[in-house]
């Protein structure tokens, strides 16, 4: 770490060395953040959002579950610990051993962009304790306009997706709608889901059959806006997700389907007077059902099979309103949300439909209501800017039955001030450097509390203390940014294999990451990211003797080279991570190996309206997996002790056909 750190000050001194006269300087403050842009389906082997964001942000890794509803790691947190936002709304997975996660409910066809704060630094959203990702989809157009595209790759993969938009200065509407199946792809062994599993485990959980289907998609998505005059705006949404049929090869169990929709809605006022630049309301409903079941399994028998049916909806509604002040600018507002968590197990009678044998201890009916005040202020003066936010939340949760475990407690409540700061100071035209400190928590949800097996419905809320100090430059040709965290997390919420439940350990992650680009000729950009984590536990838990943090993937760098000339675009990738050795082997994980993998993709602008893309990945066809064995999830265990690894995808080839008007 410290050898780290002499590279991060030396390379940051060296960029600032030609000192030269500021002048008039316009200081933009650092918001900790990143935005992707492109995040499209076109190069993808499906519109998985994890796995787009894995490949486009070194400090992202993806959760191999299935084919297609993966998860992610953002810089060694996931779960709660991360706050996922589809625009302003909010969706949480339904399944507690988080085969749907909150990303896999979004579409990477329908997305302009996505924002990612990296740390505490937002004050406006529930829950963001170590990070913020926001997908914000496309919004509709005056102009007419729509696409088409037509993929199919290697695996049996096959999509189609569609939008188009327009309307006049009154209203906009937009639409869009996808489709995409695939069937079981192959590592670079030649495996299957079906042979992983088989090799792993001689068991019931083995697949019936090896024909199976590894998932099926459609999405669709609808928006309106409205401006009924100059300075209002109305906003309103729709979004489907109909996933079905969804393998989870190293689960007890598949996904029958995933249905999620969301409903939104806002409203906008804009030059109020000088107590107002903007008054916004925005409104959201989500809900989940998500049924899985052994049906595919040889657990199940020819005539029942056993479901294990959870369902989840929150809603939710903010109101801010922004202004100028003293010379800055400040945001204040509310925020409200309430989540329900329900579930029930039954065994299905195929000749019937019967549901007998219900039981619903496995998520009893959880509701997580939540009332928030919030402010932030954002100032510049000469060569700095100076950002701070704060907020303060009250959080009530509470059991409406008993769960798996009969607890201490069914009600639980919180409370939790947080607030950040953060610095940026313009040393040159060319050069930022930047510092920020924050406060945030988060409380425990339903499964921490009530789901596993000896849970005693007692947790304290994660509080995290983070420290971020960085830099970024822009010359003509050359753009890098740098930056090194520390995060104090205080009463972290961990899951103890060896009590079966979940407990609270003091614990620290800290790290640093490194992006850059240089334009190296007209027509050539080289490409690079880099992330390195360490995490521990202040001391090992209890009946335990390691002090490593699960999660924390190894050193991951993402190098590109990109070709662009006239209607030609040819991009090679080197994705690679260094052997993972730092495992928490008290609580499932195991050592995997390092890895290098090479993709390369061509798109060719046939005309203004129409490309087509070609691509292979992982072009040497290398065995490896990305994602490790935490036993926070129930994962079934090979015959040699060792919990099921999938791994990812070998050789893929894939095509896209885009047009647009």
């Amino acid at each position: 770490m410290k050898r780290m750190i002499g590279v991060f000050l030396a390379v940051s001194t060296l960029l600032i060395a030609e000192t030269i006269d500021l002048g008039a300087i316009s200081v933009e403050g650092e918001r900790f953040s990143t935005e992707i842009k492109n995040i499209s389906g076109e190069e993808l082997k499906s519109a998985d959002l994890a796995e787009a964001l894995s490949r486009n942000s070194a400090s992202i890794t993806m959760i191999r579950g299935s084919g297609v509803a993966n998860d992610i790691i953002l810089r060694g947190q996931k779960r709660d610990n991360i706050n996922v936002l589809i625009d302003d709304a909010k969706l949480y997975g339904a399944c507690p051993n988080r085969m749907d996660p909150t990303v896999t409910h979004i579409n990477a066809d329908n997305i302009e962009s996505v924002k990612i704060v990296e740390g505490p630094y937002d004050v406006e959203n529930f829950g963001t304790l170590s990070g913020l990702v926001v997908a914000e989809t496309k919004t509709p157009t005056k102009e007419p306009n729509g696409d088409v595209n037509l993929g199919i790759g290697s695996y049996g993969y096959r999509k189609a997706s569609a939008s188009a938009s327009g309307g006049n200065e009154y209203i906009r509407a937009l639409l869009s709608a996808s489709t995409e199946r695939s069937d079981q792809y192959k590592d670079g062994n030649g495996d299957t889901f079906y042979d992983q599993l088989a090799k792993t485990t001689t068991g019931t959980y083995q697949y019936k059959t090896d024909d199976l289907r590894s998932y099926e998609k459609k999405t669709f998505m609808g928006k309106v806006f409205i401006t009924p005059v100059d300075n209002q705006e109305l906003r309103l949404g729709y979004t489907l997700n109909r996933s079905d049929n969804v393998l989870y090869p190293s689960r007890m169990m598949d996904a029958d389907y995933d249905d999620s929709d969301i409903y939104t809605l806002g409203y906008s006022l804009y030059d109020l007077g000088t107590l107002s630049k903007e008054l916004a309301l925005e409104a959201f409903y989500s809900t989940v059902d998500h049924p899985m079941s052994n049906k595919y399994r040889k657990t199940s028998s020819s005539t029942s099979y056993t479901v294990n049916k959870l369902e989840t909806e929150v809603q939710g509604a903010k109101l801010k309103n922004i202004m100028d002040l003293g010379g800055g600018e400040l945001t204040y507002g509310v925020d409200a949300s309430k989540r329900n968590w329900d579930g029930k197990k039954y065994t299905y009678t195929i000749a019937t439909g019967a549901e007998s044998g219900v039981t619903r201890t496995g998520m009893p009916d959880v509701d997580t209501t939540n009332k928030a005040l919030f402010a932030h202020y954002d100032k510049t003066i000469d060569r700095v800017n100076v950002q701070a936010g704060v907020r303060y939340d009250d959080t009530d949760i509470k059991a409406h039955r008993q769960g798996v475990a009969t607890v201490q407690r069914y009600d639980n409540d919180y409370e939790a001030f947080s607030a950040n700061t953060i610095v940026t100071y313009k040393a040159t035209d060319n050069v930022d450097y930047f510092i920020g400190f924050g406060k945030a928590s988060r409380v425990p949800d339903g499964k921490e509390l009530y789901g596993a097996t000896k849970s005693t419905g007692i947790l304290e809320q994660t509080t995290n203390y983070e420290t971020d100090l960085g830099f970024k430059a822009h010359y003509e040709a050359v753009d890098i940014k740098g930056k090194l965290f520390y995060s104090d997390l205080r009463d972290y919420i961990y899951y103890n294999a060896t009590a079966q439940k979940y407990v609270n350990v003091d614990a620290a992650i800290y790290g640093a990451t490194l992006d850059a680009s240089y334009e190296v000729a007209k027509a050539w950009t080289l490409g690079y990211g880099m992330s390195y984590l360490k995490g521990e536990k202040d001391k090992p838990l209890a009946g335990q003797s390691d002090k490593d943090l699960a999660d924390i993937v190894p050193l991951r760098a993402v190098t590109s080279l990109t070709y662009h000339e006239a209607e030609h675009t040819l991009k090679t990738e080197l994705v690679a991570a260094k052997r993972w050795d730092n495992v928490d082997s008290d609580n499932g994980e195991q050592i995997l190996g390092g890895y290098a993998v090479l993709n390369l993709k061509y798109t060719y602008k046939i005309s203004q309206n129409f490309d087509v893309t070609v691509g292979i990945d992982n072009l040497f066809d290398k065995t490896y997996a990305l994602s490790n064995t935490y036993k926070d999830l129930s994962l079934l265990t090979g015959t040699d002790g060792d919990v099921m690894l999938i791994n990812e995808p070998g050789r893929y080839g894939y095509i896209n056909l885009h047009y647009s008007f």
